[in-house]
C-alpha cells in the first residue's frame, strides 16, 4: 500500500496556492497553520460532499501518519461529521459511508477530545436512525452498527461483527 503520506489525494480544483498548502500539511504538518487546513479542508467538504471522504482521509493521514495531535482539526473534522449527519445526508449512502468510515477510525479520539460534541453528534444520529423516512435499509443497518460500534467502548465483538457482515454479505 506503501506510506501514506505519499499517496496521491483527489484534490479538487482549488487555486495553486491551496492545493500547495494541503500538499505541505500532508509532508510537513509543523510548518503549516493547521486551523487554516482544517478550515480549508470544512469549507471545501460543505461544497462537494464526495470530497468529504477525501478530507477525511486527508485529516487521518496529517494526524496518523505524522503524529500530529488532532487538537487543531477537532471542531472542523465534528462540524463536517455534523453535516453528514443532517436528513438529507443520511439519505445518501455514499455519505452514510463516509460517516461511519471516519467515526470508526477516529470516533474515540473525538469523543475524548470533546465528548459533549460527540454527544451531540450522537444524538442526531440516533434521531436520524429512529426517525427518518428516507434512510434506507443499508444505510439504518450502518447506522445501528455503528451506535453498537460506540456503545461497546468503540470496539466490535466477534458476535457483532459475524451479524453485520452476514447482513451484508447474505
Amino acid at each position: 500500500m506503501g506510506d501514506p503520506a505519499h499517496q496521491d489525494y483527489k484534490i479538487p480544483s482549488l487555486d495553486a496556492e491551496t492545493q500547495q498548502l494541503l500538499k505541505t500539511a500532508l509532508k510537513e504538518p509543523n510548518s503549516v497553520d493547521l486551523e487554516r487546513v482544517a478550515n480549508v479542508l470544512v469549507d471545501q467538504s460543505l461544497q462537494d460532499y464526495v470530497f468529504s471522504k477525501e478530507a477525511g482521509r486527508i485529516c487521518y493521514t496529517i494526524m496518523q501518519v505524522n503524529n500530529m495531535p488532532m487538537v487543531a482539526l477537532v471542531n472542523p473534522v465534528f462540524d463536517c461529521l455534523f453535516r453528514l449527519a443532517q436528513p438529507d445526508s443520511l439519505c445518501q449512502e455514499e455519505e452514510v459511508d463516509c460517516l461511519v468510515l471516519q467515526l470508526h477510525r477516529i470516533g474515540e479520539q473525538l469523543e475524548a477530545m470533546n465528548g459533549q460534541r460527540m454527544a451531540e453528534l450522537w444524538e442526531r444520529l440516533r434521531d436520524g436512525f429512529l426517525l427518518e423516512p428516507g434512510l434506507s435499509s443499508m444505510a439504518r443497518l450502518q447506522l445501528l452498527e455503528l451506535i453498537e460500534f460506540r456503545a461497546a467502548g468503540w470496539r466490535t465483538s466477534p458476535a457483532a461483527q459475524r451479524y453485520y457482515y452476514s447482513e451484508v454479505c447474505g
